[in-house]
């Protein structure tokens, strides 16, 4: 836990835990600026189903590393890390302190203990890529590699079946590039010089509830019709990082006529709960992190307190 004023500040936490209201309140009156941790936020056009800071607000409160990208395009955890650090450099050049907010689990890791780490073996995704390569061929594969990928598509023959389908998997579960992750980076940030904070729901059914007010949220403010627009165009399909976020992906199949607007809204809160589920266990990694309840007024107030006095 660090005592001296931090060089980063980690507000973490699963989604739908409230991060981006308290970074607000959090910069509103304090020295900070906020850099999203959001692997969804980067692209351009999803705003209302990753819950994007308005316009307004990001005028009046400065965000980084938001609508970097069309949604056509790959954003990787070797990008991201190079990008926070260059934000966090001006940041600290200003004398103020990075408030890094969001939900992107890998990329905070990648922060801390760089990208050496490749993911286990993930059966379903090998079984969804053996699938697609029986009907497609191993060939388009390689070259849906080469698009996310190049450096791993130029050391792998289009044949090479085992390759192509690991680093695919790796690519899917990650959404960094093998290639980056054997590039075995240091870590971005001494542990000891980061505040890391963790808002989460002590109840997990509270947190469920708020999931679900969340989405139908989402579907009153035009989710669906975001989707729709993005559907229109013919460069995107789900195997696109972007379409392949939480949400997107399941309302992009009714979209497509797969099935019924009802089963794609339970599908995308089966999917929004799995990922709060993934992304509490990798915050449990973070033993060295305060935990805070986002429900309970008395220890938000206590963690503005805390930011406050080492913020001087």
């Amino acid at each position: 836990m660090t005592t001296n004023p931090p060089q980063a500040i980690f507000l973490m936490g699963p989604t739908g835990a409230g991060k981006s209201d308290l970074a607000l309140a959090l910069a509103a009156e304090l020295p900070v600026e906020i850099i999203s941790v959001d692997s969804a936020m980067v692209f351009r056009g999803l705003d209302i189903g990753t819950a994007k800071p308005a316009r307004a607000v990001r005028a009046r409160t400065p965000h980084h590393l938001i609508d970097l990208l069309d949604p056509a395009e790959s954003y990787s955890a070797g990008q991201f890390v190079r990008d926070a650090v260059a934000a966090m450099t001006e940041i600290r050049a200003r004398g103020r302190t990075p408030l890094l907010v969001g939900g992107t689990m890998l990329y905070f890791h990648a922060l801390l203990h760089g990208l050496a780490d490749l993911p286990t073996a993930d059966k379903e995704l090998r079984r969804e890529l053996d699938e697609r390569a029986a009907l497609e061929g191993w060939p388009a594969l390689h070259a849906e590699l080469a698009r996310v990928d190049p450096r791993a598509a130029g050391r792998i023959e289009p044949g090479d079946a085992q390759r192509i389908q690991r680093a695919l998997e790796v690519f899917h579960a990650t959404g960094a590039p093998i290639s980056e992750l054997q590039a075995a980076r240091a870590p971005s940030l001494e542990a000891a010089s980061v505040l890391r904070l963790v808002v989460a729901p002590r109840d997990r059914k509270l947190l469920h509830a708020r999931l679900e007010r969340r989405l139908e949220g989402m579907l009153a403010q035009g989710f669906l019709a975001e989707v729709e627009r993005l559907f229109q165009r013919r460069d995107l399909d789900v195997r696109r990082p972007a379409i392949r976020a939480v949400g997107y992906r399941q309302l992009w199949g009714y979209v497509a006529g797969e099935y019924p607007l009802g089963e794609a809204r339970r599908r995308a809160l089966v999917a929004t709960r799995q990922l709060a589920k993934r992304q509490l266990t990798w915050l449990r990694q973070h033993r060295d992190a305060e935990w805070y309840d986002p429900l309970e007024a008395s220890e938000i107030a206590h963690m503005s307190d805390r930011v406050r006095l080492l913020l001087g």
